[in-house]
């Protein structure tokens, strides 16, 4: 059985994909039986597309894998903390687990500003780690905004 962190290393080897094509360098993987069933990194300028979130790009693709729009008993290993957008994705895709590796306590959904994962309103909870490789993860996201400086 595959552990947290290989899933993480496949996460930032797609962060540094997005970096290379001069986005935010954040990448997503989703896991289903030890089985990679979806990729992305984000892609909201290179497709004109603000919804082209690493996480959504990753949905796209697992539900099409999976062919089903929900996701069920999968996990999400994802570079940054998801924004607002992608965890709501996340909740109505029914994924199991989240793990991410940077916090993001400007726009962080899974805890630093909001906890989407776990608010009462919502019929469908989602378990999630943090810390997974985050000094790589912040290191590349620190970089990257300093080279745009």
């Amino acid at each position: 059985m595959l552990n947290d962190e290989y899933w993480m290393r496949q996460a930032l080897m797609l962060a540094q994909q997005a970096e290379h094509n001069g986005e935010v360098p954040v990448g997503a993987v989703i896991v289903l039986n030890d089985q990679l069933i979806g990729s992305g990194w984000n892609q909201p300028i290179s497709q004109n597309d603000p919804t082209a979130h690493a996480e959504v790009v990753a949905l796209r693709a697992a539900c099409l894998q999976q062919q089903n729009y929900r996701l069920p008993n999968s996990t999400m290993y994802i570079t940054l903390e998801p924004c607002i957008m992608c965890a709501g994705a996340i909740v109505h895709a029914r994924i199991e687990r989240v793990v991410f590796a940077a916090t993001e306590p400007k726009t962080g959904a899974a805890g630093s500003c909001f906890d989407i994962f776990n608010t009462t309103q919502l019929n469908h909870r989602v378990n999630c780690d943090q810390g997974v490789l985050a000094e790589e993860s912040s290191i590349l996201l620190r970089d990257f905004f300093r080279s745009k400086r």
